[in-house]
């Protein structure tokens, strides 16, 4: 049990198989396989957006804007693809990205240059950028009927079995565990929220470290801002309103440490499976939807507490391993 625990994943995936087959007594046909993969594909603009979520908090930071950035960077490209039908749909992805990455690098610069906490950045560019989405659009909606059908289908299209915006989800899924694991960035964000100390002697720019994990994040929240509005056929300003809260509920669900420093990709996709798992389950067997938000910050609750008793007890061995070698020698 022990050597299970230690293993947040697994602990996770029984879990979350646990609460499958739990769910499907009360509801017949939830855990079939078509319904699975409607929950994946329904959670897949979370596991995007939570992704780069981890990212910053690896870095002993947190961005709050994500949902504001995804709302503004939907919105523009909504507006761009009704006034111009004729722009490829390739060009307004990217340009969705680049607007993402844009809004996450501004995050960036001022939590390196002016050294403004990252929670007091992040609050108050939410704020702002939620503004300039009602400045860009007057306060008026985009809908489904001002939108071409490339833009609103692409997510939609059928590949294997399952809709594109899945595959897309998996291919970022792959795509962060590479630079998580495989890559001179992926090193530097976890030293640089795991032992800050350690890594400037290491040589590693903690500032520059941070710049870019915001600028990833924000280009992750750019490219959900397309995903949401193509899928949902609406763009509004307050589109995915308190969604930045999910995304650090995941995380933390998933094992990563607001601390920084620790926690895997892996355990911020089954983070967004558990609460994807939750939103979908709860109301089909008839719980309200404030027992749902009390069951939710319960949960979140749990795993934070679970998570600094963990680290605790992980920081007592090391003083005791380290206590033991100095006295035998």
């Amino acid at each position: 049990m022990k050597k299970l625990l230690k293993h947040r994943e697994l602990l996770l995936v029984g879990i979350i198989a646990i609460m499958v087959a739990g769910f499907a007594t009360r509801a017949p046909g939830f855990a079939t396989p078509g319904n699975l993969a409607n929950i994946f594909n329904d959670t897949s603009i979370l596991i995007i957006l939570a992704l780069g979520q981890m990212t910053v908090i690896l870095t002993k930071s947190i961005d709050l804007s994500v949902a504001a950035n995804l709302a503004f960077t939907g919105m523009a490209v909504a507006m761009m693809d009704a006034a111009f039908p004729g722009l490829p749909l390739a060009l307004l992805v990217i340009l969705a990205v680049g607007i993402g990455a844009a809004l996450g690098a501004i995050n960036g610069v001022l939590v390196w240059w002016l050294r403004i906490p990252p929670i007091v950045v992040t609050l108050g560019t939410l704020t702002i950028y939620r503004g300039m989405a009602f400045v860009l659009s007057g306060g008026a909606w985009v809908n489904s009927h001002q939108m071409t059908p490339g833009f609103l289908n692409f997510p939609r299209l059928p590949v294997l079995g399952m809709p594109l915006l899945s595959w897309m989800a998996i291919a970022i899924v792959l795509m962060m565990w590479v630079v998580l694991t495989r890559t001179q960035f992926g090193r530097a964000t976890y030293a640089s929220g795991g032992n800050p100390t350690a890594a400037v002697y290491a040589g590693i720019d903690i500032g520059r470290t941070r710049f870019f994990a915001f600028t990833l994040s924000g280009a992750l929240a750019g490219l959900a801002g397309y995903l949401w509005v193509s899928r949902y056929a609406v763009a509004y300003v307050d589109v995915a309103a308190g969604f930045e809260l999910d995304t650090v509920a995941a995380c933390v669900i998933g094992g990563i440490s607001i601390a920084g420093g620790i926690g895997s990709v892996a355990g911020a996709v089954l983070g967004a499976l558990f609460l994807g798992v939750i939103k979908n389950a709860l109301p089909v067997i008839g719980i309200s939807p404030f027992a749902q938000m009390a069951i939710s910050g319960i949960v979140i609750v749990a795993a934070v507490v679970f998570n600094a008793r963990a680290e605790r007890k992980a920081g007592r061995i090391i003083l005791r391993d380290r206590g033991a070698k100095e006295v035998s020698a």
